[in-house]
C-alpha cells in the first residue's frame, strides 16, 4: 500500500496494492491495522455509493458539524473524479486552502478526508461510480453544511468547464465560506 500525505498533511492519498492474473485482480481496499498505521482511523460506520451518469456532475462542497462530524475514505469503482478537500477549521493555518487528487478505477487511489474539511468531487467521465466509507456520525440533515462550489475566495481549479457542471438544486444555493459561521 502506497501512502502519500498531501500539502495539507491531514488529507492522505492511499493506493492499495492490486494483484492481478489472467482472471482479473484482487485488492485489499481496507485493512484496519494498515490504515491506522497510515493515520486513518475508524471506526467506519456507514458506506455510501453514488452513480453520476454525466461528466461534469459535481457533488459538494459538503461537511457535517458536531455532533455528527464525518471523515470520508473515498474511492472510485468505475470512471474517474477530481476529488477535493477544503480545510474548514477556522483555527487551522491552512483554513480555506485545498488539496485535490484525481481518483479513478484505473489508478485505484483513495482519498482520506478527515472531519473538519469540506469535501466535493466532479466526474471526469460519464457513468462514474464512487464509494466512500464514513467515520464519526451518521448522515444528519441538522448537521449538514456546505459551501458553493465556485466560491471565488476558494478559487478551486475545477477541471471541467463551468458550462458542463451538473448540480443538485440544494448545491446551487450554498453560501460562500466567508459567510458561514465557524463550524470547527
Amino acid at each position: 500500500m502506497k501512502v502519500e500525505r498531501l500539502a495539507i498533511p491531514d488529507v492522505i492519498l492511499v493506493t492499495p496494492a492490486r494483484f492481478g492474473d489472467k482472471r482479473g485482480f484482487f485488492s485489499e481496499t481496507w485493512n484496519q491495522a494498515r490504515f491506522e498505521a497510515a493515520g486513518i482511523r475508524g471506526p467506519f460506520i456507514q458506506d455510501n455509493h453514488s452513480l453520476s451518469e454525466k461528466r461534469g456532475t459535481l457533488r459538494g462542497l459538503h461537511c457535517q458539524i458536531a455532533p455528527s462530524i464525518q471523515g470520508k475514505l473515498v474511492r472510485v469503482l468505475k470512471g474517474s473524479i477530481w476529488d477535493v478537500a477544503v480545510d474548514a477549521r477556522r483555527a487551522s493555518p491552512t483554513f480555506g486552502q485545498h488539496v485535490a487528487a484525481t481518483l479513478s478505477a484505473d489508478n485505484w487511489s483513495q482519498l482520506w478526508v478527515p472531519g473538519g474539511f469540506l469535501h466535493g468531487f466532479v466526474t471526469l467521465e460519464p457513468d462514474t461510480e464512487v464509494q466512500y466509507k464514513v467515520t464519526g456520525g451518521y448522515y444528519d440533515t441538522k448537521a449538514e453544511r456546505g459551501v458553493i462550489w465556485n466560491d471565488p475566495d476558494l478559487a478551486l481549479p475545477w477541471p471541467v468547464d463551468p458550462s458542463e457542471v451538473q448540480l443538485s438544486d440544494k448545491d446551487t444555493k450554498l453560501p460562500r465560506l466567508k459567510d458561514c459561521d465557524p463550524w470547527y
